[in-house]
């Protein structure tokens, strides 16, 4: 086995192992902390730290990456994932777990950008897009399958046992990734001189630019989705478990999609496939409210899904391109922190809007603000690639 498949390999089952954990675990979390007496506020309070972290820490980390080199940043994070696990069990107040969640989120900015920014290194020109759509499924399905284990182990063994599965797959991912992951070379996969640009001058690529512009305004405009479905399912009598096959089918659709459109990403028009899959995906967004059953519902959100599923490779396939210019760590840490930094904005804004109008107004918000990002992304990359600098959308 070559080296990069080595690499693809591990970081793969390595990444899923680690994400199945978190899914394990995040839709018992809130039952958990209201143990604690966590009120509304706290709830929030608890839910920001982790993406409050994260979005901190990933572009430092990502720097850090690009010149130290990434497999023992990995490695650490993924050993602070199987800590951070059993210290939920020690947690006794709503700060001590407002200080778990963080530190989970300072391990989480150590693995997912890092394990991308690998995955980037060893991209071949012209199959960024599959390569990236390919190891999103990961990601992707350790989300999706983990909100069902957590609940058959909750149901089965009780809530002590949801934290210590999250250690163990932790703990497997750090075994394997110490055994069978070789290291990069610092520098050696990112920029041609081993030297990435200083972060101040990272937007000035025009691709980047545009990159971080549709990331935060997406985010923005569907990160509430997750949050406000199951508050707007019971006015339209869908239960609890409705719900969960709802938002499962959303995250199971776009692993499903990754790698046949990934394919089509290395071929096609990289800023067209974003346009088009941000597009879908924000009608349906804002089509939700119109939905007065069950079976509506499942379809809006499973062409978020498939909207999802058409620019996330595209997407990511862009990040790519402009880390070889500034250095993958750089790039993917960058996509990651305002992708971050949007999911935390959005469900405020979200609750602003549902406390002062009606739950109704987050759909149509959320899918109006979506539309505006790709209108804005579109422009940007368009004056990049007339002006030649970086923003070929690529073949097409």
């Amino acid at each position: 086995m070559n080296t990069a498949k080595r690499i693809y390999n591990v970081l793969f089952i390595s990444v899923f192992a680690t994400m199945l954990g978190l899914g394990v675990v995040s839709p018992l979390l809130p039952i958990y902390a209201e143990n604690l007496g966590a009120t509304g506020i706290w709830l929030g309070i608890i839910f920001s730290a982790f993406a409050l972290s994260r979005s901190i820490f990933m572009p430092i980390i990502g720097r850090i990456s690009d010149r130290q080199g990434r497999k023992w940043i990995i490695l650490i994070g993924m050993f602070s994932y199987a800590a951070a696990s059993l210290a939920y069990l020690i947690a006794d107040s709503v700060y001590s777990l407002t200080a778990v969640r963080f530190a989970h989120g300072l391990a989480s900015a150590m693995v997912v950008p890092i394990a991308m920014a690998y995955i980037a290194d060893f991209s071949e020109k012209g199959k960024e897009g599959s390569r990236m759509g390919n190891f999103s499924i990961s990601m992707f399905l350790g989300m999706g399958v983990g909100p069902l284990l957590g609940g058959f182990l909750n149901d089965a063994f009780g809530m002590d046992s949801v934290f210590y599965a999250m250690a163990g797959l932790s703990a497997f991912a750090t075994l394997l990734v110490g055994v069978s992951l070789p290291e990069a070379k610092p520098g050696s996969f990112t920029v041609p001189d081993g030297k990435p640009v200083p972060m101040g001058s990272v937007l000035t690529l025009p691709s980047m630019r545009g990159i971080i512009v549709f990331t935060f305004i997406n985010a923005l405009g569907r990160g509430g989705m997750m949050v406000f479905i199951p508050v707007f399912a019971p006015l339209i009598a869908i239960s609890p478990f409705e719900v969960g096959i709802v938002l499962s089918a959303n995250t199971f659709l776009m692993a499903l999609l990754q790698v046949p459109i990934g394919r089509v990403t290395d071929t096609g028009n990289k800023v067209a496939l974003i346009v088009a899959g941000s597009a879908i995906a924000a009608v349906a967004l804002a089509a939700i409210p119109f939905s007065g059953s069950f079976w509506p519902l499942l379809a809006a959100t499973s062409l978020i899904g498939v909207g999802g599923a058409i620019q996330q490779p595209a997407i990511m396939a862009l990040t790519v391109d402009a880390g070889r210019a500034i250095g993958m760590g750089t790039s993917m840490g960058a996509y990651n922190t305002v992708f971050g930094v949007g999911m935390i904005i959005a469900p405020l804004i979200g609750g602003v809007f549902m406390d002062v109008v009606g739950v109704d107004a987050v759909f149509y918000v959320g899918g109006a603000i979506s539309l505006l990002g790709t209108g804005i992304f579109a422009l940007v990359m368009r004056r990049s690639a007339r002006e030649g600098t970086g923003g070929d959308p690529g073949p097409g």
